[in-house]
C-alpha cells in the first residue's frame, strides 16, 4: 500500500510532481512563443493554420449554443484574413446565448484540452471530442476554407493517434488547447485596448442588451476566459497525479 503523507494528501493536491512540472514548463513555453509569434513579421505565419482552426472552432462556440437554444445554423465561414462568421436563426433567446459562445465556447474547450493534456489517455478522449467539433463545423462550412482547414486537423489529430500509440497526442491537444485560450484573450484585449470593438461579437451584443458597452462585456469575457485556462491547469495538476506514461510508480503493496 502506498504511503499517505503525515497529515493528509489533500494539501498536496495541487502540488505537482516530476511529470506535471514538465508539462506546466512546457505549457509556458507555448504561451511564450504564441505571444512572441503574434505580431512578428514573416514568423508569425506559423501561426497561421492554429489561428485559423481557431477562428474554426470559435464559430462553432456560435453554432454549438444556437443549436441548442433552440436555433438553426445555416452557415459558417472562415476567411483568410482571419475572420469568421456565422450565421443562424432564432428567437431572443437563441441571440443571447449564442453571441458570447464564440469566445467563451473556444475558451472553454481549450481549457478541456489543456486539462487533457496532463494525462495521454485522457488526450485521447479530448481528440475524440476535438474531432467532433471539427466534423460538425465541417457540416456547416460554406467556403472551402473552413471545409479544409477542419479537414486538415482532424486528419492531424487522427495521425497523432495512430503514432506511436498516441505518445505525441498529448503534446499536440496542449497546444491546441493552449492557442485556443490564447486567441480568445488576445483577441479580447486587442477590443479593449486597441477599441477594435466595430462589428465585434461584445458590439453586438452591448447593441442588443445594452447594461454594459462593448468593452464591459469584453472586460468579462476576458475573466471567465483567464477562469478556463487556470482552472483547467489547476484541475489538470489534482486529477492527474499518475502521468499515465508506461513506468510511472503510483505505489506498491
Amino acid at each position: 500500500m502506498a504511503p499517505v503523507p503525515e497529515g493528509g494528501g489533500s494539501r498536496n493536491l495541487l502540488e505537482p510532481n516530476k511529470e506535471q512540472i514538465k508539462i506546466l514548463w512546457l505549457i509556458g513555453g507555448y504561451m511564450v512563443g504564441i505571444l512572441v509569434l503574434w505580431q512578428m513579421p514573416y514568423l508569425k505565419h506559423l501561426l497561421y493554420p492554429f489561428k485559423l482552426v481557431t477562428i474554426g472552432l470559435h464559430e462553432f462556440g456560435h453554432a454549438c449554443m444556437a443549436c441548442v437554444s433552440g436555433g438553426k445554423v445555416k452557415s459558417i465561414t472562415v476567411d483568410p484574413n482571419l475572420g469568421g462568421l456565422t450565421t443562424y436563426v432564432g428567437n431572443r433567446r437563441t441571440q443571447c446565448l449564442a453571441l458570447p459562445a464564440g469566445y467563451l465556447g473556444s475558451s472553454l474547450l481549450g481549457g478541456i484540452l489543456v486539462f487533457c493534456g496532463f494525462n495521454v489517455t485522457a488526450s485521447k478522449g479530448a481528440a475524440i471530442m476535438l474531432i467532433l467539433c471539427l466534423v460538425l463545423t465541417m457540416f456547416w462550412a460554406r467556403n472551402l476554407l473552413a471545409f479544409g482547414i477542419c479537414l486538415f486537423f482532424a486528419g492531424i489529430v487522427g495521425l497523432l493517434w495512430w503514432l506511436e500509440g498516441g505518445k505525441y497526442l498529448k503534446y499536440f491537444t496542449l497546444f491546441l488547447g493552449v492557442m485556443s485560450c490564447i486567441y480568445s484573450i488576445l483577441e479580447i484585449l486587442d477590443m479593449l485596448v486597441l477599441r477594435k470593438s466595430n462589428g465585434s461579437d461584445a458590439e453586438q451584443f452591448a447593441e442588443k442588451y445594452g447594461i454594459f458597452p462593448a468593452q464591459g462585456w469584453g472586460f468579462i469575457w476576458l475573466l471567465v476566459s483567464l477562469i478556463f485556462l487556470v482552472g483547467a491547469i489547476l484541475a489538470g495538476l489534482a486529477a492527474f497525479k499518475d502521468s499515465g506514461e508506461p513506468g510511472t510508480n503510483t505505489g506498491s503493496n
